[in-house]
């Protein structure tokens, strides 16, 4: 079974409270097996013109592992403490290659 990756974009607009949603952001990704692969940092555009402030990347055991994070209780409850937190949340599952 592949893993797979959640990679994310935002621009962070109330540090302070984003900060409590990571707390538990981070809780609920190692409960449900995942990990931090790449998380703030430096950053470069090579083509095109996407140019999120900011990037996350999150490895899972599976699609299915990552998918139950996301709509886990654990997590559900962790994003409610991001609301008014960014200008803009993307986030996208990509199974990985088998």
């Amino acid at each position: 079974m592949p893993a797979a990756y959640i990679v994310v974009t935002m621009n962070i607009t109330n540090l302070d409270q984003y900060k409590q949603y990571m707390a538990r952001a981070q809780e609920a990704v190692k409960a449900a097996g995942g990990e931090y692969l790449a998380r703030g940092g430096k950053q470069e555009t090579l083509e095109g013109g996407w140019k999120p402030h900011r990037m996350g990347v999150l490895r899972f055991p599976s699609f299915e592992a990552a998918k139950s994070f996301y709509d886990g209780e654990q997590y559900t409850q962790a994003r409610a403490l991001r609301n008014g937190t960014t200008e803009y949340f993307n986030m996208v599952l990509v199974e990985g290659i088998g």
